[in-house]
């Protein structure tokens, strides 16, 4: 891999790199974990984009990390890529990606909500088109709507609970550089704003529920499942962004 004027931002002596040290190093006295935090822990990202830049390059250059990452990693059945970088009881930092395509991705495109609070930020392509939902009595478009988390036997699976109308809220553009919070209220679906390589960045809070809810149009089938990213998607994916985020740091 080439080499970056960022590649080189020294780790502790417990070999942690500063980036992460300095997320770590900024949680509140009683290391409560909230949404301003969150917010925080991303902007870090644009704040300092070299010291970001040195952690996905010394990521890819321990094959551990690559291991360890890819293992916690997936493809979503809409064909981007959900992958973990760090994970630790505070906090998990993820990282989405949408490989260049020929049309726009679907993204996200089931209705839903998370257990978590996140914050979220663009670091490669235009941007995300969010639209955020919510039940109602009248109007909208009926959904089918299930749960998942709440089987104790199946915790992934999807549980259906009958039917909903759902209407839209709110439809937040988000671009490249900006920030997107989340909290587990918040009923959303996600989709990058053109074909263009996209990846966010998402800083992620511990479980504050067992469950959340997932909507699906009527005949959509529930069984979506989850593919395998090996190591080597995990390095292409990684240097894919490192190469579109280094662009732009050094411009």
């Amino acid at each position: 891999m080439t080499n970056t004027p960022f590649s080189s931002t020294p780790a502790d002596s417990s070999g942690t790199h500063a980036f992460l040290r300095g997320i770590t190093d900024s949680r509140p006295g009683d290391g409560v974990v909230d949404l301003p935090w969150l917010r925080s822990a991303a902007h870090r990202v644009q704040d300092d984009p070299g010291t970001f830049l040195s952690w996905l390059e010394d990521i890819l250059q321990n094959e551990e990390s690559v291991r360890g990452a890819a293992k916690r990693s997936y493809w979503h059945p809409n064909g981007f890529a959900k992958m973990v970088l760090h994970s630790s009881a505070e906090f998990r930092i993820r990282l989405h990606v949408w490989p260049e395509a020929v049309e726009p991705s679907c993204g996200e495109s089931n209705p839903h909500s998370h257990r978590w609070e996140f914050a979220s930020t663009i670091i490669a392509g235009e941007g995300m088109d969010m639209v955020e939902y919510g039940e109602t009595s009248e109007g909208g478009e009926l959904h089918t709507r299930y749960w998942y988390g709440v089987d104790p036997a199946d915790p992934a699976a999807l549980r259906r609970d009958g039917q909903a109308h759902l209407e839209r809220l709110r439809a937040p553009r988000v671009r490249r550089g900006q920030v997107y919070s989340c909290d587990t209220e918040v009923v959303h679906t996600v989709r990058p704003i053109d074909a263009s390589l996209t990846a966010t960045l998402v800083v992620q809070g511990p479980h504050l529920s067992a469950k959340t809810v997932v909507y699906c149009l009527p005949g959509q089938t529930d069984d979506q499942p989850n593919g395998e990213l090996t190591e080597e998607d995990f390095r292409v994916l990684v240097k894919s962004v490192v190469a579109a985020f280094g662009k732009r740091v050094s411009s």
